[in-house]
């Protein structure tokens, strides 16, 4: 984890959050809605055993709870974990129930192999190469018949209003997520730039791209 990404950086952004929280309201709704790529991904998925690789403030765990999965959810900001138990404890008890919160950096954290019928990583925020070695070990646990959706920022977006800066390595295609999974084992089933609308810091309506990765391990699922 670079310094300039780092913990201190998160905790930052996330105490920031937390302000706008007691501005606005316990939990304003933008900050409560999960990523429209696992919506459309999941949404169809029978419920089983799933990660969510960088959750933040608990939205997709949450949304994936709420609709019978039980979740793995690890973030190594402490005060982002904070904020998703809380948000997971205005649901209702069996909700959050449903999730095991845990504190870890993705860059050394490694998950059980082949346990999760579905692992999910939404923007994850690291240079290349361990970024690439994150998404060997977020494949090592994707168990036979599950799927593995990975999803960042497309390349394309460093040219619009709202790029977030080349230095710091956030831009990905989905080929590049798919470079280390072996075609014998995997069935590519998504592999695009996927649009979505956005604001930009001056409050205007932009077209952003996101890299979407969804891949299905070959094999039978365990009963």
């Amino acid at each position: 984890m670079t310094d300039e990404l780092g913990r201190a950086f998160w905790e930052e952004r996330y105490a920031h959050h937390a302000s706008d929280h007691a501005e606005g309201g316990p939990h304003p709704p933008r900050h409560h809605l999960p990523n429209a790529s696992l919506v459309s991904e999941a949404d169809e998925l029978p419920p089983g055993l799933a990660l969510d690789a960088g959750c933040g403030q608990g939205t997709d765990a949450v949304w994936l709870a709420s609709r019978g999965w039980r979740v793995t959810a690890v973030d190594f900001v402490a005060t982002a974990l904070q904020r998703a138990r809380e948000y997971a404890a205005t649901r209702d008890a069996e909700v959050a129930g449903r999730i095991d919160w845990v504190e870890a950096d993705l860059t050394t954290w490694t998950p059980t192999e082949r346990r999760f019928d579905l692992v999910s990583s939404q923007y994850v925020h690291l240079p290349a190469a361990p970024r690439a070695a994150l998404f060997r070990r977020l494949a090592a646990a994707v168990a036979p018949g599950g799927t593995l959706l990975l999803v960042g920022h497309h390349p394309s977006d460093r040219e619009t209003s709202i790029a977030r800066g080349e230095e710091r390595d956030l831009y990905l295609t989905a080929e590049d997520a798919a470079v280390d999974l072996d075609p014998g084992a995997w069935e590519i089933l998504v592999s695009e730039a996927r649009p979505r609308p956005a604001t930009d810091p001056q409050g205007r309506a932009v077209t952003v791209h996101d890299a979407v990765l969804v891949a299905r391990r070959r094999g039978v699922p365990a009963m």
